[in-house]
């Protein structure tokens, strides 16, 4: 399975996140804000499948984060997730460096299928074009 970054300040949202990603067999570290994330990334020398990140959180929020990681580790998958319409928007500047935005709150099902998706490296076009098929 795929070794996957966690950055939520949320705890309770983090813990949701990680046991769900560990319950389906993946390898997950997790930090509670973007700047410790960084420095995970960075001791790790971006030795990650994926960073799954909230967009909005104290010391280095998810589009800093986003950046830094995407500038030194080209090839790590990011997805954010986040609650606010706002920074939803911010977000889809960077349609370049990250995958997609999972807005919150969201279920079980839907985060596995969109760390799937990302892991596979589906293309985002195709999978809203089945989605709206199969409705």
């Amino acid at each position: 399975m795929a070794r996957i970054l966690v950055a939520e300040d949320d705890p309770s949202v983090r813990a949701f996140v990680v046991s769900a990603l560990s319950m389906k067999g993946h390898d997950v570290v997790a930090e509670e804000d973007g700047g410790l994330a960084a420095e995970t990334a960075d001791a790790e020398e971006g030795q990650f499948d994926l960073l799954l990140s909230d967009i909005k959180m104290p010391v280095m929020d998810g589009i800093a984060l986003a950046l830094h990681v995407g500038a030194r580790y080209p090839d790590l998958t990011i997805l954010l997730m986040t609650g606010f319409a706002d920074q939803r928007e911010r977000a889809h500047g960077l349609d370049a460096l990250v995958y997609d935005v999972i807005p919150k709150p969201f279920s079980l099902v839907d985060l596995l299928a969109k760390v799937d998706d990302a892991l596979e490296g589906r293309p985002i076009e195709v999978i809203s074009l089945a989605r709206q098929t199969l409705q």
